[in-house]
Protein backbone atom coordinates (compact mmCIF):
# COMPACT_ATOMS: atom_id res chain seq x y z
CA UNK A 1 0.00 0.00 0.00
CA UNK A 2 1.37 3.34 -1.10
CA UNK A 3 0.47 6.89 0.36
CA UNK A 4 0.59 9.65 -2.56
CA UNK A 5 0.35 13.50 -2.01
CA UNK A 6 -1.80 15.04 -4.29
CA UNK A 7 -0.90 18.04 -6.86
CA UNK A 8 -2.38 21.76 -6.67
CA UNK A 9 -5.54 20.27 -8.68
CA UNK A 10 -6.21 17.21 -6.61
CA UNK A 11 -9.31 16.39 -8.73
CA UNK A 12 -6.83 16.08 -11.68
CA UNK A 13 -4.16 13.94 -9.31
CA UNK A 14 -7.12 11.45 -8.37
CA UNK A 15 -8.02 10.77 -11.83
CA UNK A 16 -4.61 9.97 -13.18
CA UNK A 17 -4.29 7.67 -10.27
CA UNK A 18 -7.71 5.93 -11.22
CA UNK A 19 -6.56 6.19 -15.04
CA UNK A 20 -3.36 4.06 -13.96
CA UNK A 21 -4.05 1.87 -10.93
CA UNK A 22 -7.72 1.71 -10.99
CA UNK A 23 -10.46 3.19 -9.25
CA UNK A 24 -11.35 0.40 -6.99
CA UNK A 25 -7.28 0.63 -6.20
CA UNK A 26 -7.63 4.39 -5.25
CA UNK A 27 -9.29 6.13 -2.10
CA UNK A 28 -8.54 9.64 -1.15
CA UNK A 29 -8.04 9.27 2.83
CA UNK A 30 -7.72 13.07 3.24
CA UNK A 31 -7.76 16.97 1.31
CA UNK A 32 -4.39 16.36 0.56
CA UNK A 33 -3.36 12.23 0.43
CA UNK A 34 -4.64 9.49 -1.32
CA UNK A 35 -4.00 5.73 -1.13
CA UNK A 36 -3.19 3.15 -3.71
CA UNK A 37 -3.34 -0.06 -3.50
CA UNK A 38 -0.12 -1.46 -5.38
CA UNK A 39 3.15 -3.24 -4.45
CA UNK A 40 4.90 -0.85 -6.90
CA UNK A 41 4.55 2.78 -7.37
CA UNK A 42 7.03 5.10 -9.86
CA UNK A 43 6.48 8.46 -9.42
CA UNK A 44 8.34 9.77 -12.52
CA UNK A 45 6.03 7.80 -14.69
CA UNK A 46 3.05 10.29 -12.86
CA UNK A 47 2.74 13.94 -13.60
CA UNK A 48 0.14 14.76 -10.34
CA UNK A 49 1.77 13.00 -7.52
CA UNK A 50 3.90 15.68 -5.68
CA UNK A 51 4.72 12.41 -3.33
CA UNK A 52 4.92 8.90 -2.47
CA UNK A 53 5.59 6.55 0.52
CA UNK A 54 5.14 3.01 1.29
CA UNK A 55 2.88 2.22 4.38
CA UNK A 56 4.24 1.29 7.11
CA UNK A 57 2.12 0.82 9.97
CA UNK A 58 -1.31 2.39 10.44
CA UNK A 59 -2.62 3.69 14.28
CA UNK A 60 -5.96 4.70 15.55
CA UNK A 61 -5.91 9.04 15.70
CA UNK A 62 -6.39 10.13 18.91
CA UNK A 63 -9.30 13.14 19.31
CA UNK A 64 -6.52 15.33 20.03
CA UNK A 65 -3.24 15.79 17.44
CA UNK A 66 -1.04 16.00 20.11
CA UNK A 67 -1.49 12.89 21.58
CA UNK A 68 -1.76 10.79 17.92
CA UNK A 69 1.98 12.39 17.23
CA UNK A 70 2.74 11.16 21.03
CA UNK A 71 1.67 7.81 19.74
CA UNK A 72 3.38 8.09 16.19
CA UNK A 73 6.58 9.20 17.61
CA UNK A 74 6.91 6.28 20.49
CA UNK A 75 6.31 3.85 17.08
CA UNK A 76 8.85 5.78 14.89
CA UNK A 77 11.76 6.02 17.81
CA UNK A 78 11.37 2.07 18.66
CA UNK A 79 11.49 0.66 14.97
CA UNK A 80 13.69 3.21 13.31
CA UNK A 81 15.90 2.77 16.60
CA UNK A 82 16.07 -0.98 15.88
CA UNK A 83 16.30 -0.27 12.03
CA UNK A 84 19.11 1.78 12.02
CA UNK A 85 21.16 1.36 14.88
CA UNK A 86 24.85 0.41 14.15
CA UNK A 87 24.43 1.39 10.87
CA UNK A 88 27.89 2.35 8.68
CA UNK A 89 26.05 5.28 6.69
CA UNK A 90 24.81 8.69 7.71
CA UNK A 91 21.46 9.02 7.88
CA UNK A 92 19.54 11.93 6.36
CA UNK A 93 15.66 12.30 7.99
CA UNK A 94 13.15 14.33 7.36
CA UNK A 95 9.39 14.77 9.11
CA UNK A 96 6.24 15.88 7.59
CA UNK A 97 2.78 15.76 9.01
CA UNK A 98 -0.55 16.13 7.28
CA UNK A 99 -3.74 16.71 8.39
CA UNK A 100 -2.37 17.17 12.06
CA UNK A 101 -3.04 19.98 13.79
CA UNK A 102 0.26 20.29 15.53
CA UNK A 103 3.60 22.93 15.06
CA UNK A 104 6.14 22.03 13.24
CA UNK A 105 8.52 22.35 16.73
CA UNK A 106 6.32 19.22 17.61
CA UNK A 107 7.01 17.45 14.22
CA UNK A 108 10.87 18.10 15.09
CA UNK A 109 11.03 16.57 18.63
CA UNK A 110 10.44 13.41 16.95
CA UNK A 111 13.48 13.27 14.77
CA UNK A 112 15.43 15.05 17.89
CA UNK A 113 14.29 11.89 20.31
CA UNK A 114 15.60 9.65 17.40
CA UNK A 115 18.45 11.34 16.58
CA UNK A 116 19.75 11.23 20.44
CA UNK A 117 18.81 7.54 20.87
CA UNK A 118 20.47 6.39 17.46
CA UNK A 119 23.48 8.58 19.00
CA UNK A 120 24.10 6.04 21.67
CA UNK A 121 24.03 2.92 19.06
CA UNK A 122 27.23 4.80 17.04
CA UNK A 123 24.62 5.89 14.08
CA UNK A 124 25.03 9.72 12.96
CA UNK A 125 21.23 11.25 11.72
CA UNK A 126 21.08 14.64 10.33
CA UNK A 127 17.60 15.88 11.00
CA UNK A 128 16.14 18.47 8.11
CA UNK A 129 14.89 21.32 9.62
CA UNK A 130 11.75 22.62 8.88
CA UNK A 131 9.77 25.45 10.07
CA UNK A 132 6.28 24.32 8.70
CA UNK A 133 4.66 20.98 9.60
CA UNK A 134 5.54 19.78 6.33
CA UNK A 135 8.65 20.05 4.08
CA UNK A 136 7.70 21.40 0.84
CA UNK A 137 8.29 19.62 -2.45
CA UNK A 138 11.92 21.08 -3.20
CA UNK A 139 13.08 20.69 0.22
CA UNK A 140 12.44 17.48 -0.17
CA UNK A 141 13.76 17.10 -3.28
CA UNK A 142 17.13 18.88 -3.27
CA UNK A 143 17.70 16.61 -0.41
CA UNK A 144 16.83 13.50 -2.06
CA UNK A 145 14.50 11.83 0.45
CA UNK A 146 13.48 8.78 -0.83
CA UNK A 147 15.98 8.00 -2.86
CA UNK A 148 17.98 5.83 -0.99
CA UNK A 149 17.09 3.53 2.27
CA UNK A 150 19.46 6.03 4.32
CA UNK A 151 17.88 9.26 2.77
CA UNK A 152 14.17 8.98 4.23
CA UNK A 153 11.09 11.39 4.55
CA UNK A 154 8.26 9.65 7.01
CA UNK A 155 5.33 11.15 6.58
CA UNK A 156 2.06 11.20 8.73
CA UNK A 157 -1.23 11.50 7.39
CA UNK A 158 -4.24 11.56 9.83
CA UNK A 159 -6.99 10.10 7.46
CA UNK A 160 -10.84 11.59 7.66
CA UNK A 161 -11.89 8.22 8.94
CA UNK A 162 -9.51 8.66 11.80
CA UNK A 163 -6.43 6.57 10.86
CA UNK A 164 -3.06 7.73 11.55
CA UNK A 165 -0.75 6.58 8.58
CA UNK A 166 3.19 6.45 9.34
CA UNK A 167 4.69 5.76 4.99
CA UNK A 168 8.07 6.13 4.31
CA UNK A 169 9.12 8.03 1.05
CA UNK A 170 9.79 6.49 -1.63
CA UNK A 171 10.27 9.56 -4.10
CA UNK A 172 9.23 13.43 -4.63
CA UNK A 173 8.22 14.78 -7.77
CA UNK A 174 11.30 15.60 -9.87
CA UNK A 175 11.07 19.43 -10.46
CA UNK A 176 14.48 20.08 -11.79
CA UNK A 177 13.80 17.75 -14.36
CA UNK A 178 10.06 19.29 -15.68
CA UNK A 179 12.00 22.64 -15.34
CA UNK A 180 15.48 21.58 -17.36
CA UNK A 181 12.37 20.07 -20.34
CA UNK A 182 10.30 22.92 -20.42
CA UNK A 183 12.17 26.17 -19.70
CA UNK A 184 15.97 24.81 -21.22
CA UNK A 185 14.08 23.70 -24.58
CA UNK A 186 15.33 25.81 -27.48
CA UNK A 187 11.93 27.26 -28.39
CA UNK A 188 9.10 28.21 -26.61
CA UNK A 189 6.69 30.71 -27.12
CA UNK A 190 4.60 31.98 -24.45
CA UNK A 191 1.69 33.68 -26.49
CA UNK A 192 0.77 30.34 -27.79
CA UNK A 193 0.45 29.47 -24.18
CA UNK A 194 3.31 27.07 -22.79
CA UNK A 195 1.51 23.66 -21.42
CA UNK A 196 3.61 22.57 -18.17
CA UNK A 197 5.13 19.14 -19.20
CA UNK A 198 4.02 17.43 -15.77
CA UNK A 199 -0.04 18.35 -17.34
CA UNK A 200 1.03 16.79 -20.31
CA UNK A 201 2.03 13.61 -18.43
CA UNK A 202 -0.72 13.16 -16.79
CA UNK A 203 -2.90 14.27 -20.14
CA UNK A 204 -0.82 10.92 -21.48
CA UNK A 205 -1.97 8.85 -18.57
CA UNK A 206 -5.52 10.03 -18.48
CA UNK A 207 -6.16 8.61 -22.40
CA UNK A 208 -4.05 5.43 -22.25
CA UNK A 209 -5.26 4.34 -18.63
CA UNK A 210 -4.21 0.51 -18.02
CA UNK A 211 -2.58 0.66 -21.35
CA UNK A 212 -0.15 3.29 -20.20
CA UNK A 213 3.74 2.27 -19.70
CA UNK A 214 3.02 3.49 -15.89
CA UNK A 215 0.59 1.43 -15.34
CA UNK A 216 2.59 -1.52 -17.21
CA UNK A 217 5.40 -0.74 -15.39
CA UNK A 218 4.02 -1.55 -11.88
CA UNK A 219 2.29 -4.72 -13.20
CA UNK A 220 6.13 -6.12 -14.29
CA UNK A 221 7.66 -4.64 -11.18
CA UNK A 222 5.75 -6.72 -9.12
CA UNK A 223 5.52 -9.86 -11.27
CA UNK A 224 7.26 -12.43 -9.54
CA UNK A 225 8.80 -13.77 -12.29
CA UNK A 226 6.73 -16.99 -13.14
CA UNK A 227 5.83 -17.73 -16.62
CA UNK A 228 2.04 -18.67 -15.43
CA UNK A 229 2.13 -14.83 -13.79
CA UNK A 230 3.84 -13.46 -16.58
CA UNK A 231 1.46 -14.86 -18.86
CA UNK A 232 -1.82 -14.10 -16.72
CA UNK A 233 -0.52 -10.26 -16.71
CA UNK A 234 -0.27 -10.31 -20.42
CA UNK A 235 -4.05 -11.55 -20.71
CA UNK A 236 -5.58 -8.90 -17.93
CA UNK A 237 -3.07 -6.45 -20.25
CA UNK A 238 -4.98 -7.61 -23.74
CA UNK A 239 -8.57 -7.30 -22.07
CA UNK A 240 -7.76 -3.22 -20.55
CA UNK A 241 -6.26 -2.30 -23.84
CA UNK A 242 -8.05 -0.53 -26.67
CA UNK A 243 -8.16 -2.40 -30.22
CA UNK A 244 -5.46 -0.39 -31.64
CA UNK A 245 -2.63 -2.03 -29.20
CA UNK A 246 -1.07 -5.05 -30.51
CA UNK A 247 0.19 -6.26 -27.40
CA UNK A 248 2.38 -9.53 -28.56
CA UNK A 249 2.65 -12.69 -26.75
CA UNK A 250 6.39 -12.43 -26.11
CA UNK A 251 6.23 -11.48 -21.66
CA UNK A 252 8.43 -8.00 -20.98
CA UNK A 253 7.78 -6.86 -24.75
CA UNK A 254 5.51 -3.56 -25.40
CA UNK A 255 2.78 -2.47 -27.10
CA UNK A 256 3.26 -0.56 -29.71
CA UNK A 257 2.01 2.81 -28.75
CA UNK A 258 1.40 6.12 -31.34
CA UNK A 259 0.18 9.35 -30.10
CA UNK A 260 -1.08 12.00 -31.83
CA UNK A 261 -1.30 15.83 -31.30
CA UNK A 262 -2.86 17.61 -33.69
CA UNK A 263 -2.37 21.09 -32.24
CA UNK A 264 1.24 20.23 -31.26
CA UNK A 265 2.53 23.90 -30.72
CA UNK A 266 6.22 23.58 -29.38
CA UNK A 267 5.54 19.57 -28.91
CA UNK A 268 5.60 19.39 -25.64
CA UNK A 269 2.80 16.54 -25.43
CA UNK A 270 5.10 14.78 -28.09
CA UNK A 271 8.19 15.65 -25.83
CA UNK A 272 6.83 13.57 -22.86
CA UNK A 273 5.42 10.64 -25.05
CA UNK A 274 8.39 10.22 -26.51
CA UNK A 275 10.09 10.20 -23.03
CA UNK A 276 7.84 7.45 -21.59
CA UNK A 277 8.61 5.66 -25.12
CA UNK A 278 5.54 6.04 -27.21
CA UNK A 279 5.89 6.83 -30.84
CA UNK A 280 4.86 10.02 -32.02
CA UNK A 281 2.67 12.04 -35.04
CA UNK A 282 2.13 15.92 -34.98
CA UNK A 283 0.47 18.48 -36.81
CA UNK A 284 0.26 21.78 -36.37
CA UNK A 285 -1.88 24.59 -38.21
CA UNK A 286 1.28 27.10 -38.23
CA UNK A 287 4.44 25.97 -40.12
CA UNK A 288 6.20 28.17 -37.44
CA UNK A 289 4.61 25.78 -34.64
CA UNK A 290 6.05 22.44 -36.19
CA UNK A 291 9.23 24.12 -36.89
CA UNK A 292 9.47 24.77 -33.26
CA UNK A 293 8.04 21.25 -32.51
CA UNK A 294 11.01 19.76 -34.90
CA UNK A 295 13.74 21.54 -33.11
CA UNK A 296 12.41 20.96 -29.52
CA UNK A 297 12.38 17.17 -30.39
CA UNK A 298 15.79 17.03 -32.14
CA UNK A 299 17.14 18.57 -28.75
CA UNK A 300 15.11 16.46 -26.52
CA UNK A 301 16.09 13.41 -28.04
CA UNK A 302 19.95 14.53 -28.25
CA UNK A 303 19.53 15.45 -24.88
CA UNK A 304 17.52 12.77 -22.75
CA UNK A 305 16.89 8.97 -23.48
CA UNK A 306 13.70 9.36 -25.30
CA UNK A 307 12.82 5.56 -26.36
CA UNK A 308 9.99 6.73 -28.75
CA UNK A 309 9.82 7.26 -31.87
CA UNK A 310 8.75 10.75 -34.16
CA UNK A 311 6.90 9.09 -37.10
CA UNK A 312 5.81 12.31 -38.61
CA UNK A 313 5.35 16.00 -37.74
CA UNK A 314 3.92 18.27 -40.67
CA UNK A 315 2.06 21.69 -41.02
CA UNK A 316 -2.10 20.98 -41.00
CA UNK A 317 -5.46 22.42 -40.19
CA UNK A 318 -6.78 19.92 -37.67
CA UNK A 319 -10.20 20.65 -38.91
CA UNK A 320 -10.12 19.26 -41.99
CA UNK A 321 -7.07 17.04 -42.53
CA UNK A 322 -6.64 13.52 -43.25
CA UNK A 323 -3.86 11.84 -41.01
CA UNK A 324 -2.26 8.89 -42.99
CA UNK A 325 -3.05 5.59 -40.74
CA UNK A 326 -4.98 7.16 -38.39
CA UNK A 327 -7.12 3.71 -37.94
CA UNK A 328 -4.06 2.89 -36.47
CA UNK A 329 -3.93 5.85 -33.87
CA UNK A 330 -3.28 4.65 -30.08
CA UNK A 331 -4.51 7.75 -28.90
CA UNK A 332 -5.01 11.58 -29.68
CA UNK A 333 -3.58 13.83 -26.61
CA UNK A 334 -3.23 17.32 -27.13
CA UNK A 335 -3.91 21.11 -25.72
CA UNK A 336 -6.94 22.79 -28.66
CA UNK A 337 -6.96 26.14 -29.30
CA UNK A 338 -7.83 28.17 -26.52
CA UNK A 339 -8.81 31.36 -27.74
CA UNK A 340 -6.47 34.61 -26.75
CA UNK A 341 -5.38 35.21 -23.26
CA UNK A 342 -6.74 37.39 -20.72
CA UNK A 343 -4.88 39.00 -18.00
CA UNK A 344 -8.51 39.85 -16.70
CA UNK A 345 -11.92 38.50 -17.58
CA UNK A 346 -13.58 40.59 -20.65
CA UNK A 347 -16.73 41.86 -20.84
CA UNK A 348 -19.96 39.70 -21.67
CA UNK A 349 -19.83 40.49 -25.39
CA UNK A 350 -16.06 39.88 -26.08
CA UNK A 351 -16.32 36.53 -23.74
CA UNK A 352 -19.27 35.53 -26.13
CA UNK A 353 -16.97 35.84 -28.96
CA UNK A 354 -14.09 34.01 -28.01
CA UNK A 355 -15.92 31.10 -26.88
CA UNK A 356 -18.05 30.86 -30.16
CA UNK A 357 -14.63 30.67 -31.94
CA UNK A 358 -13.04 28.64 -30.08
CA UNK A 359 -16.17 26.13 -29.80
CA UNK A 360 -16.39 26.47 -33.35
CA UNK A 361 -13.09 25.51 -33.95
CA UNK A 362 -12.76 22.27 -31.76
CA UNK A 363 -16.03 21.21 -33.24
CA UNK A 364 -14.32 21.45 -36.24
CA UNK A 365 -11.30 19.16 -35.10
CA UNK A 366 -13.57 16.59 -33.41
CA UNK A 367 -16.06 16.46 -36.45
CA UNK A 368 -13.57 16.01 -38.55
CA UNK A 369 -10.86 13.50 -37.22
CA UNK A 370 -13.82 11.53 -35.39
CA UNK A 371 -14.38 9.04 -38.52
CA UNK A 372 -10.40 8.83 -39.20
CA UNK A 373 -10.27 6.97 -35.62
CA UNK A 374 -11.13 3.30 -34.55
CA UNK A 375 -13.34 2.28 -32.50
CA UNK A 376 -12.39 2.90 -28.69
CA UNK A 377 -10.05 4.80 -29.69
CA UNK A 378 -9.29 7.16 -26.35
CA UNK A 379 -8.18 10.69 -26.05
CA UNK A 380 -7.53 13.14 -23.90
CA UNK A 381 -8.37 16.68 -24.78
CA UNK A 382 -7.49 20.67 -22.77
CA UNK A 383 -10.71 22.82 -23.51
CA UNK A 384 -10.21 26.33 -22.77
CA UNK A 385 -12.98 27.73 -19.34
CA UNK A 386 -13.03 30.81 -18.60
CA UNK A 387 -13.27 32.31 -15.13
CA UNK A 388 -14.99 35.54 -13.92
CA UNK A 389 -14.08 37.60 -10.96
CA UNK A 390 -16.20 35.53 -8.52
CA UNK A 391 -14.87 32.17 -9.94
CA UNK A 392 -17.96 31.66 -11.69
CA UNK A 393 -17.08 29.31 -14.98
CA UNK A 394 -17.96 29.69 -18.53
CA UNK A 395 -17.62 26.13 -20.34
CA UNK A 396 -17.58 25.36 -24.28
CA UNK A 397 -21.19 24.45 -25.66
CA UNK A 398 -19.76 21.36 -27.15
CA UNK A 399 -19.45 19.73 -23.96
CA UNK A 400 -23.18 19.10 -23.90
CA UNK A 401 -22.89 17.45 -27.10
CA UNK A 402 -20.22 14.95 -27.36
CA UNK A 403 -22.28 12.16 -27.72
CA UNK A 404 -23.80 13.86 -31.32
CA UNK A 405 -19.73 14.06 -32.40
CA UNK A 406 -19.67 10.26 -31.63
CA UNK A 407 -17.76 10.77 -28.22
CA UNK A 408 -18.32 9.01 -24.67
CA UNK A 409 -17.38 11.07 -21.93
CA UNK A 410 -15.19 9.01 -19.55
CA UNK A 411 -14.76 11.90 -16.77
CA UNK A 412 -17.79 12.68 -14.77
CA UNK A 413 -16.55 16.00 -12.80
CA UNK A 414 -15.02 18.72 -14.50
CA UNK A 415 -11.13 18.54 -14.55
CA UNK A 416 -9.86 22.00 -14.50
CA UNK A 417 -6.14 23.02 -14.43
CA UNK A 418 -5.70 26.67 -13.30
CA UNK A 419 -3.99 29.10 -10.85
CA UNK A 420 -6.35 30.96 -8.60
CA UNK A 421 -5.89 33.95 -10.34
CA UNK A 422 -6.46 32.65 -13.66
CA UNK A 423 -9.23 33.86 -16.07
CA UNK A 424 -8.69 31.24 -19.16
CA UNK A 425 -8.04 27.79 -17.52
CA UNK A 426 -7.62 24.31 -19.41
CA UNK A 427 -10.46 21.64 -18.94
CA UNK A 428 -9.45 18.01 -19.54
CA UNK A 429 -12.10 15.99 -21.38
CA UNK A 430 -11.22 12.39 -21.34
CA UNK A 431 -13.23 11.07 -24.11
CA UNK A 432 -13.26 7.64 -26.34
CA UNK A 433 -14.75 7.02 -29.74
CA UNK A 434 -17.97 5.54 -29.37
CA UNK A 435 -19.83 5.90 -32.74
CA UNK A 436 -20.34 7.08 -36.07
CA UNK A 437 -21.52 10.77 -35.41
CA UNK A 438 -25.53 11.66 -35.67
CA UNK A 439 -26.26 12.75 -39.30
Amino acid sequence: MYITLLGRQPEISLAELAAVFGADCVNRISQQCAEVQTSQFDITTLGGTVKCAKVITELPASRADKASLLAASRFITQHYQAKWAHSPHKITLGLSAYGLAVSARDIQKTGLILKSSLKKSGTSLRLIPNDQPALSTATAHNNKLGGSPHKVELLLVKTTDRRLIIAESRGVQNITAYTRRDRHRPKRDAFVGMLPPKLAQIMLNLALGAGSLAHQRSCSNSATGSASSLSDKSMVLRTALPDAFDLEETAGSRPAVTILDPFCGTGTVLQEALLTGYDVVGTDLSQKMVDYTTENLSWLQSTFTAPGNVIDIHQADATTHHWPSSKHLTAVVCETYLGQPFSAPPAPQKLAEVAGNCNHIITGFLTNIRPQLAPNTSLCIAVPAWYDASGRATHLPLIKNLQKLGYHQLNHIPLIYRRPDQTVARELLILRTSRAPDG
